[in-house]
């Protein structure tokens, strides 16, 4: 049995509408392509400082790549404005 390994891969400072799809692609298939079942990705969003909801698109994208690989993903350093958009749109519980 192997341990599990840890991934961690980072938002971008901006992330509006504009580039959402393209990091959205871009980050899922370098998560897909680094977790193995049982393994732990970690999201950072501590860097976003320009966003609009679709950086929500962006972070539950990852999150589906992850899980589809038999993985978990873990959001660290969502702004606050961040979790406040995840509440409206009742998103909260998949982001934590």
């Amino acid at each position: 049995m192997t341990a599990a390994t840890h991934t961690s891969v980072a938002l971008p400072a901006k992330l509006m509408q504009a580039q959402a799809q393209t990091v959205a692609d871009e980050l899922s298939s370098l998560l897909s392509a680094c977790v193995s079942e049982g393994d732990e990705a970690v999201l950072d969003a501590s860097a976003l400082v320009q966003f609009d909801s679709s950086a929500l698109a962006v972070i539950l994208a990852c999150r589906r790549a992850v899980l589809a690989r038999g993985a978990q993903l873990r959001v660290t350093g969502l702004p606050e404005r961040a979790q406040a958009l995840a509440t409206v749109y009742g998103l909260s519980d998949l982001l934590h």
